[in-house]
């Protein structure tokens, strides 16, 4: 029986790229694509999904934030963060979602299937550039434990804050995530307290440098 495979990544031709490959695999059925972390949620509401291949950097709903919504609904999802970037922020976050490997988007076809193949098997796959992070955050730890925006913000305001930070209106964001749009205010006014910044241009840098959105 073949497993189901989810593909989240915003460009498309990467996405067709991933599937050709991923599809020659005499295992392995990509059952459906996501161009962002919340089409990926809806993804697996509709749709039997046994590993998701999840890019961090996405518009609307990161991979990050995905992932944890996606395994408090299937526990038993695999997922594998894919990212061009592998600074700390990102590889130790997605580990943190739950994901069970993370990726470089500079690795070979070949490591992805490698990753695929051991997670399913219940290890964490790791790129060895993102298990030099993740071991030198080990080494470090403590050292600078400041505050970042997973500590600081709910995951709820960090949805909102990627949201206002990618340019949509108070009544965009609240149609976005079902919500009112005195809710919104609330959270926004909640996030800028927190936060210490009162202005959508110092939030979207903040947003950008703490990673929830590339804005690319």
């Amino acid at each position: 029986m073949k497993l189901n495979v989810l593909i989240a990544d915003d460009h498309r031709i990467f996405r067709q790229g991933l599937r050709s490959l991923l599809e020659k695999e005499h295992d392995l059925n990509v059952a459906a694509e996501a161009d962002n972390g919340r089409e990926a949620v809806d993804a697996l509401e509709s749709t039997p999904i046994d590993i998701a291949i999840m890019d961090i950097a996405m518009p609307g709903l990161n991979g990050i934030e995905a992932t944890r919504k996606m395994l408090s609904m299937k526990p038993g999802l695999r997922v594998i963060g894919l990212s061009m970037h592998t600074d700390r922020r990102f590889v130790a976050e997605i580990l943190k979602a739950g994901a069970s490997g993370f990726v470089s988007k500079d690795s070979a076809f070949e490591e992805l299937v490698a990753a695929i193949r051991t997670v399913l098997s219940g290890k964490v796959y790791l790129s060895p550039v993102a298990a030099g992070v993740v071991v030198n955050d080990y080494i470090h730890r403590g050292e600078s434990s400041g505050a970042n925006v997973f500590s600081t913000l709910t995951a709820r305001e960090r949805e909102v804050l990627q949201l206002i930070a990618e340019g949509r209106s108070t009544k965009q964001v609240a149609l976005d995530l079902h919500v009112s749009v005195k809710t919104v205010e609330t959270h926004r006014r909640q996030i800028m307290e927190k936060l210490e910044i009162y202005s959508v241009a110092e939030l979207t840098k903040y947003a950008v440098r703490e990673g929830l959105t590339t804005l690319a």
